[in-house]
């Protein structure tokens, strides 16, 4: 069997389970060469587990116009409104702060993103958290 050469990689953001071919994601998808149904299909029954949060997903397309794509975790921001029940981060995040967070909450989103993060320990992760925090307006507590 030939090497199958790699065409084009992207990242997408979908909703987990919740994925349709309409726009913004199948006109993304179809201008790479990926069939849209096919590729929504897939994902959907990968993400079932997190059905409705939002997940990043990494898609590499092949030049027989196969592909392939990894599932990867949430984003910060996303996981930090969660926490701390929050619609959305503050416009001024030096003035105005939004919410709160606590160090296990801290550490639960960084155990979450570890995969994903580039940091060697869970306390370099948990810093990484917190800065995103901070730049949300979000207070972390001690």
């Amino acid at each position: 069997m030939a090497k199958k050469e790699i065409t084009k990689v992207f990242k997408i953001m979908a909703p987990g389970g919740q994925a349709t071919p309409a726009p913004p994601l199948g006109p993304a998808l179809g201008g790479a060469g990926v069939n849209p149904g096919q590729f929504v299909q897939q994902f959907n029954a990968a993400t079932q587990n997190v059905k409705g949060k939002v997940v990043g997903c990494v898609v590499t397309v092949y030049s027989d116009r196969s592909f392939s794509f990894e599932i990867k975790s949430s984003p910060a921001s996303v996981l930090i409104r969660e926490k701390a029940k929050i619609d959305k981060g503050s416009g001024v995040p030096n003035k105005n702060k939004v919410g709160k967070l606590g160090r296990a909450d801290l550490e639960a989103i960084a155990k979450e993103k570890m995969n994903d993060l580039n940091a060697g320990s869970l306390d370099a992760a948990v810093r990484i958290i917190e800065g995103q925090c901070r730049s949300m307006g979000v207070v972390v507590e001690a």
